[in-house]
């Protein structure tokens, strides 16, 4: 027989359970359905997707515009510093960019920003075999065009424009990426 404590209706634990989830409150526990649980995430998604707007045009702006972008007049080194086929490592165009200037001749220089197109692995002059060489995943690049020779690279290095000023090499921008 069941005193009035027992009863199912007043929460009280039934007398034929065993189980330990006798103390779990279950008046709240559809609160969040399946239904509610998607609602809140379309929203989320609709709310991220609305965020994202701006940055997006920013870029297409970005990608889209002719304008030639303005970059820093920045000194990388003296001619009498680097002998032909030897190469010096610089920043370019920000502080923590990092661009690689090679002398192929006498008047003939190249610099790229020396990070791998593949995976953004730094990229190192190899003097002995003429070539810029990524030993993460052994990729090739020419060292006169940037364009890819070997590896899993398929982009170019970006070029860095350079200036010859009584004698003195100048960074003085970078090339835009066409494809």
């Amino acid at each position: 027989m069941m005193n009035g404590d027992q009863t199912r209706g007043n929460g009280a634990v039934p007398p034929h359970e065993d189980n330990y989830t006798h103390n779990i409150r279950k008046d709240n526990e559809r609160r969040l359905d399946r239904r509610s649980f998607m609602k809140t995430m379309v929203g989320a998604a609709g709310v991220f997707a609305v965020s994202t707007l701006p940055w997006g045009a920013i870029a297409a702006k970005e990608l889209s515009s002719p304008a030639k972008k303005a970059f820093p007049k920045t000194r990388i080194t003296a001619l009498s510093d680097l002998k032909v086929g030897e190469a010096v490592e610089f920043a370019y165009p920000g502080e923590h960019d990092s661009a690689l200037l090679v002398r192929l001749g006498e008047g003939e220089f190249k610099a790229y920003q020396n990070a791998c197109t593949h995976l953004k692995c730094p990229v190192f002059w190899s003097g002995e075999k003429g070539e810029l060489v990524c030993p993460c995943h052994h990729g090739l690049f020419d060292v006169r065009t940037g364009a890819p020779v070997a590896g899993p690279p398929k982009r170019p290095l970006p070029e860095i424009e350079l200036k010859l000023e009584q004698g003195t090499v100048y960074a003085v921008g970078v090339k835009r990426y066409e494809t």
